[in-house]
This record gives C-alpha cells, structure tokens and sequence, in this order.
C-alpha cells in the first residue's frame, strides 16, 4: 500500500463535509462496497437460494430502515453527512448505511453460542501511558487495530473541519460517517476497541459517530466522558482518552449500558484489549466460557470469544511492568511483540491469527496534535508521521 496521508478534507456543514468525503475517496469507498461480496461474514447470512445481488439489495434497505430513522431522531447532522458520502460517491443511502451500520454488529453477540449477522471481524489494543513514565513527558496512546486484512485498502486519514466544531485529524474505512481514531486542535485524542456484549437496543447513532462528535466539541477527557456516555448508541467498545493536560481515562460502552475507568493510584498507564473491566459492562459481557458457533466465520468457529483478548492483554500488561520510560520506539516494541515464544497469534499484542491480524498500527499525540502511523502489522511498521 501506499504510505498513510490525509486523503480528505471536509469542512462546512455535515452535508457538504459528507459530499466532500464521498468525493475525494469515491473510489475506495465503491471499492469497500464492492469487497462485501468476499466478506464472509455477510455471506453467512446469505439463503442459498437468493442470488447475491438481491441478497445485497434486502440487507441495504434493512440497514436504512434501521439506522435512517434512529438518526433523524437523535444525530440529524450524522444522517446528513451519511447522505452526502452517499451522493459522492455515487452510491445509494442504503449501501453506504450497511457499511456503516456492520459496526453494532462487530460487537453484539446474541447467547452464549450465537452469533449476529457479520460476527466480530477481528480484535484491537490500546495502551496510554503519560507522566513519568511517558519518555517525552507527553501523553501517547498507541492502538493496533486488528481487522481483516481485505480492509486494508480502504483505511483512510481524514481532516475534518466542521463549521460549528474543532477540527480533527481522524482514521477510519473510507466509508464511515464516525472516527475509530483521531486526535483534535484542542489536544483531545480517542480510540476504539471493540467489546463483545449481550444486551441490546434500538438502532441509534453507532460508536465512531459519537467519537467523532466528541473531536469535533470537546477540548477535555471529563468533557469527552460526560457527553459519550450521555448520548444513546447502537453497539459497544473500550475508548482510550487523552488530552493535553494528560488526563487518561478508558469508557467502556455496551448498548444500554457504560463505565469509566481511570489508571490505578501512583500509576500513569491504562491498557486494554477487548474485554471490558467496568462492573456495569462485565455484566453483559459474554463469559470466558462462550465459544463461537457455526453461525461465525469458519476460522472462529469452537473458539473461546474472549480468550485470546485475555492473553493479549496479560502479555502488554508484563511487558510494560518491565519498562522504567516507555516513548515511541518502546511503544512499537511492547504493541509489536510476538508473545513469550515469538511465534505470533491471535494473542500476541501484534496479532497475526487465521481470522484477523493487526492491519494498522498507530501512536497518537495529543499534546502537539499528531499521529504516527502505518499500515501494517507493528511488527514491520515503518511510521508516517502526520500532525493536524
């Protein structure tokens, strides 16, 4: 792939910031379109006896029958914005509102041996570290963000300068309304992992949508946790904050549900995989028990769900114990690490498993408003430095 830049810039009201998305990244956002026909995932839901391009259709309009009105009833601007990356790219509403609405269903696992429609399609690691221990003094978080690797192509850096807000500097797959990650002009940064939940609720504005709501009006970490825990959502995960000041905080999201975790006294680093600590989310989350069914992609079937996020997390947690400073270059070290015998999994920090690996490897600095980034595992990760 290309090295990682800003391919978009929007600015003005949601409309024109979505019209100019769908513009600029037209090409990759049809391509990510085009890419469902191999995503397994979808397929599995397909009936034998319904050809793919009116399976295809039926999923379309159900994703805008569902996310359509939850939107105009809680984040009108939001919906706007999905309409104008639709009319760019040249796509109906209903095919850019599937793609965006698949990001509930990473996350939602129905049962203890069942799962949704597109099961989780890989993992992801943050770990924050700040203070003394920060080698520079500053704020990092770092992210692995563990995915399939088709998506790749379609991963993106977009600069958002929306009328009434901040700007952002932002990374998420071409077609997405929200942010998985970004950092904004007030030194707020915010990433995503997603967490496996049981509960559920009506359609409302998914995740990265509340993130990047939160860039684009919130200067603080306790500004950034009031709103997003205040706001109704469809799906959940684990948002690693930071700002400036070098506040750190973790909120772990479900669908009704949401908890705030902060670094434990004396202490200035926080970490987390895709299992959640807060006692208001551990209790819907799945159990250490739960195995993925036939339902899921042929690589997670009889697997444990959490167990491999567990593993990853303990290993991070020991390799970070072992380090007096942590910078960037340790940072790489910790998030590229094969695991006690070098040979790479699913719960390695650097995940390399049949189903998902790390796609993208990021460093996030909110103090001076910058990413370090490349797309690749973080093992081979030759970083692009891009400040907003």
């Amino acid at each position: 792939m290309a090295p990682p830049r800003v391919e978009c810039r929007c600015s003005g009201d949601p409309r024109e910031m979505g019209l100019a998305q769908g513009t600029q990244l037209r090409e990759k956002i049809r391509g990510a379109h085009q890419m469902l026909r191999n995503l397994e995932a979808l397929r599995l839901e397909q009936p034998w006896w319904l050809p793919y391009p009116f399976f295809l259709k039926m999923a379309e309009r159900k994703a805008e029958q569902m996310l359509v009105p939850a939107l105009q009833r809680a984040n009108p601007a939001m919906l706007a914005r999905l309409q104008g990356i639709a009319a760019g790219a040249g796509l109906s509403l209903g095919s850019v509102c599937l793609i965006n609405a698949m990001e509930p269903a990473i996350s939602m696992v129905v049962g203890k041996t069942l799962v949704p429609p597109l099961a989780p399609l890989g993992g992801c690691s943050s770990l924050a570290v700040r203070g003394a221990l920060s080698r520079t003094g500053e704020p990092i978080i770092a992210k692995n963000f563990d995915y399939l690797p088709m998506v790749r192509p379609f991963y993106t850096l977009r600069e958002s300068r929306p009328r009434d807000g901040f700007r952002a500097l932002g990374f998420m797959v071409a077609p997405q309304a929200g942010t998985v990650d970004g950092v904004n002009e007030k030194g707020l940064a915010i990433t995503l992992d997603y967490a496996f939940v049981t509960d559920s609720s009506p359609p409302n504005p998914v995740v990265t949508m509340l993130i990047a709501d939160a860039l684009a009006s919130c200067a603080t970490v306790p500004e950034a946790v009031q709103q997003i825990m205040a706001k109704p959502r469809w799906g959940a995960g684990q948002l690693m904050l930071a700002d400036a000041s070098g506040d750190l905080a973790s909120v772990e999201l479900s669908n009704t549900r949401a908890g705030v975790r902060r670094p434990a006294p004396g202490e200035d680093w926080l970490h987390f995989t895709n299992v959640c600590q807060c006692a208001e989310i551990c209790a819907v989350q799945v159990s250490e028990s739960t195995l993925w069914s036939d339902n899921a992609p042929v690589a997670l079937r009889g697997k444990p769900v959490l167990q491999m996020h567990i593993i990853r997390a303990r290993r991070i947690a020991e390799l970070v114990r072992k380090q007096s400073r942590i910078g960037p270059d340790e940072l790489a070290a910790i998030m590229g690490d094969h695991g006690p015998t070098g040979v790479p999994d699913g719960g390695s920090p650097c995940a390399h498993d049949d189903h998902f690996m790390t796609t993208a490897s990021l460093q996030w600095f909110p103090a001076s408003r910058r990413v370090r980034v490349s797309y690749s595992s973080t093992c081979t990760a030759r970083y692009v430095e891009i400040a907003l």
